[in-house]
């Protein structure tokens, strides 16, 4: 069976599926109303320096000012080489600090579990000896953890006055989101990342991913990146350059350097503030950073998005042009495919096993408890012989569901008990290759004497529940329902579906009031649209007693 990419993008949301061997393996959405800025570059200006903050108040044009700290300020005129170090790859990469490959700044480390520090350790560039990296690292770390961050002469800043002035334009580039009443976090250490490598303007180095492990690998890497970077770029080779052709890197890092030269031509001419570059969307990001070399279909079911992935393969692998297809089905693209099916089904407590065994999965905010059950499976030979079918049947599927739902934190799983040791072995062994497709870094102990197996799995995004869902009012936050907003856009999806089916002039739809008021409120323009492709009159009614969730859609004679 095949690999796929399938592509849902209407005006509202974009969801991103990856369909692994005919499974749903991961799920990622970006809607709209709650995009990102994180990676996108401006010509910001100074509105505020605050020197007993150490920090600045940057105007890119939002409604809050930004925030940029002394140390995340890069002024090549001003800075020394040892300031520029400071900077990390951190919003970027593979989202992980695996690639990360130059000293962090205390406030940095401060931010990372130990074992990211550990893993910071091991990525050392490529034209500093060993050595005086890891005295730099283990310094910054012994500032940390010994709170003496003000009277060490490495953590010690310039004055930021002496470095920025109100007024003055710079170049930033966003590294948190605003939250609340808090604007963006910024940095003029700017990165421009690609599949392969990450251009940093502000460092003259070359960096090797860690995981790249074999020396002449690591040594053909930097020879070739060498001779074909501009000589004013450092590079960052990040882990899945490994193995690659000269043709394709000398490709990406052509790509880079052609977006830097572009915001660096804008900065010139724009007026501040102005954004210069805005980091690619969830489709284009995960072509870029996650599935593109295992893909052998890429379904859309819009023109527009079709367009802008034909049109960045152009220019990233024009050899998967050929995997793109155009979706026509009047079908709704993830009802074709299971999708919206396997949504619903991990946002569930219970996970039915095709052999009538069931998996409970509580997700809690820093812990999530898996439960494996017999079900409705009594076996056909001895009572052993069941139990181990369940728990091989279940660790294929825990291992599944982890990745769809983006579990993370610490997970316990309570197979069933299984006496013979042999067993839980193969238990072990068949959870532990079924992990393997997991990208997501984690660390698993064997099954305990009770049945337990415990593990970590890394963080890299939201979970599923936590993107779909808010706290339910209903029982005081102690369960999950559906968002306001995921309700409204699944009832504007099967009303999309009635084109045809209805043969009528008018259809009514019934729903809870607080759905009523959204729909007519801030969704009545995507009714409209509706309205207008279905040829039919919605008509929107509430009703109190209907669950939040509840919704029903009539022929009106």
């Amino acid at each position: 069976m095949s690999n796929e990419l399938i592509i849902n993008s209407t005006d509202q949301e974009t969801r991103v599926a990856f369909i692994e061997k005919g499974n749903v393996a991961e799920l990622y959405i970006e809607r709209s109303h709650e995009k990102g800025i994180v990676g996108n570059v401006y010509k910001g200006k100074v509105v505020r320096v605050l020197p007993g903050m150490q920090a600045a108040f940057v105007d890119i044009g939002l409604e809050k000012a930004a925030f940029l700290y002394v140390g995340e300020v890069y002024l090549q005129e001003k800075t020394t080489e040892i300031e520029a170090e400071k900077a990390t790859e951190e919003a970027y990469a593979d989202s992980s600090i695996e690639d990360l490959p130059e000293t962090p700044t205390v406030d940095q480390v401060s931010l990372m579990t130990e074992e990211q520090i550990e893993e910071l350790a091991e990525a050392v560039p490529q034209e500093k000896p060993l050595e005086k990296l890891q005295r730099k690292y283990k310094k910054s770390v012994r500032m940390y953890r010994g709170h003496k961050r003000d009277h060490s002469p490495y953590h010690k800043q310039p004055d930021i006055s002496e470095l920025l002035k109100e007024g003055q334009e710079i170049l930033v580039q966003v590294t948190k989101n605003p939250i609340g009443t808090k604007g963006a976090r910024l940095t003029m250490h700017i990165s421009v990342p690609g599949r392969n490598l990450v251009l940093m303007p502000s460092f003259k180095h070359i960096g090797i991913s860690r995981r790249i492990s074999t020396e002449k690998e690591r040594r053909r890497l930097r020879d070739l990146v060498y001779n074909f970077m501009p000589r004013d770029v450092g590079v960052i080779v990040r882990t899945a350059c490994e193995g690659r052709r000269a043709s394709i890197i000398k490709r990406d890092l052509d790509y880079l350097t052609k977006i830097w030269r572009g915001i660096e031509k804008d900065l010139t001419n724009a007026p501040a503030p102005y954004m210069l570059h805005e980091e690619l969307d969830v489709v284009l990001r995960t072509l870029r950073d996650t599935f593109v070399d295992d893909i052998d279909r890429i379904i859309v079911d819009s023109k527009k998005e079709l367009k802008q992935i034909l049109r960045f393969l152009e220019h990233f692998n024009p050899s998967l042009k050929r995997t793109v297809k155009f979706y026509k089905g009047r079908e709704p693209i993830f009802d074709t495919y299971g999708i919206e099916s396997e949504i619903n089904r991990a946002m569930g407590r219970r996970v039915w096993l095709k052999s009538g065994g069931y998996i409970i999965v509580d997700q809690a905010e820093a812990l999530t408890v898996i439960d494996v059950n017999t079900g409705r499976y009594v076996g056909k030979r001895d009572f052993e012989d069941t139990i181990l079918r369940i728990n091989l049947e279940a660790a294929q599927a825990i291992a599944n569901q982890l990745r769809l739902r983006n579990c993370g934190g610490i997970i316990i799983i309570d197979f069933i008990d299984m006496e013979n040791h042999r067993h839980r072995e193969r238990v072990y062994r068949a959870f532990e290759e079924a992990l393997k497709k997991d990208r997501a870094k984690n660390s698993i102990l064997k099954i305990s004497e009770l049945g337990l197996i415990e593990m970590t799995r890394k963080r890299t995004r939201e979970s599923l529940i936590q993107t779909l869902c808010v706290p339910c009012h209903y029982c005081e936050g102690k369960g999950m329902l559906k968002s306001k907003l995921t309700i409204c856009y699944e009832i504007l999806r099967e009303l999309t579906k009635t084109q045809g089916d209805i043969q009528t002039k008018s259809i009514e739809l019934i729903t809870h009031p607080d759905i009523e008021k959204m729909l007519r409120e801030e969704e009545i323009g995507n009714i409209h649209k509706i309205e207008k492709m279905i040829n039919k009159q919605i008509t929107i009614t509430p009703a109190p007693e209907y669950h939040v969730e509840q919704f029903e859609i009539k022929n009106v004679s």
